[in-house]
């Protein structure tokens, strides 16, 4: 599922730096040669170039509504990294990624600290029963550069494949039912944060005002919230599928959207209730 191609950069001259395939814990996916890693976890792969003037980003999410906007999933992860003055054209047809059924395709501009960025996103959809998968992908530099890069740029950031049942957060949602098994519980204790150190190295030197932003922008960007463990653990992240979660002593975690529910009815489990984290 979502593969990389080599074909796809062997034209003379399309990325004249070169590129290398590099392995991650959810993805495998390709850099160009002298680009950073900005991102490297469960819901995103964020590229940046030498001169940050240019990056590509992938992200997704299951467990979402088969009826979801494929714009709005877009906007909202364009808006994530709190832009101003987002514009997109109207949506066309576009070739989905490997392992993807459906792909629409926008070119937007926004302004990021002052600087016009042009670039282009796609969102590709699988849908399974009757919950589905958005993948945005994307690639945008400064405006006046955007020429350099239109040819080539948005076929790195589709270049990924996940190689982690984990991945976007699909094994979290097909085992959210009653009770989310002790080995579940253990996944999601093992969400990663998103870094906000990797992050300030692309954006410090443009506002240092980013640095207050991180936690609000990873939990927007990843569709995640983030709640306090009751038993000494570490936070956890996860999906906002639910609005409720209880955890037991085994690190089993439930999830719901009944604010008066209680699976200690019932049940010989000690259920704790789980408290939003704030910074």
């Amino acid at each position: 599922m979502y593969n990389y191609n080599q074909s796809s950069f062997s034209s003379p001259g399309s990325n004249p730096g070169g590129w290398e395939i590099r392995r991650g814990q959810y993805f495998n996916y390709v850099v160009p040669n002298g680009w950073r890693v900005v991102e490297d976890g469960q819901f995103a792969v964020v590229l940046s170039s030498p001169d940050n003037t240019a990056l590509t980003i992938m992200v997704g999410n299951s467990g979402l509504p088969v009826n979801y906007h494929p714009g709005q999933f877009v906007y909202e992860k364009l808006l994530a990294m709190q832009p101003y003055d987002l514009r997109m054209s109207q949506p066309r047809p576009a070739k989905p990624m490997a392992g993807c059924a459906i792909a629409h395709e926008w070119d937007y501009t926004s302004y990021f600290n002052g600087i016009l960025y042009r670039g282009v996103a796609k969102c590709n959809i699988v849908q399974s029963y009757n919950i589905c998968t958005m993948v945005m992908t994307c690639a945008a530099a400064y405006e006046s550069q955007w020429f350099n890069y239109a040819s080539w740029l948005p076929q790195v950031a589709e270049q990924i494949t996940a190689t982690n049942g984990a991945a976007f957060g699909v094994q979290g949602i097909m085992a959210q039912n009653i009770e989310i098994s002790q080995t579940e519980g253990q996944k999601f204790r093992e969400y990663r944060e998103w870094s906000e150190r990797t992050w300030n190295e692309v954006n410090h030197q443009r506002h240092e005002s980013i640095n207050r932003q991180n936690f609000q922008f990873r939990e927007h960007l990843g569709n995640v919230n983030t709640w306090t463990n009751p038993y000494g653990y570490p936070n956890v992240e996860l999906p906002t599928s639910y609005n409720y979660f209880w955890m037991n002593r085994q690190g089993q975690i439930y999830g719901t959207n009944n604010p008066s529910e209680n699976p200690n009815v019932g049940s010989t489990q000690d259920w704790t209730r789980m408290n939003r984290y704030q910074p």
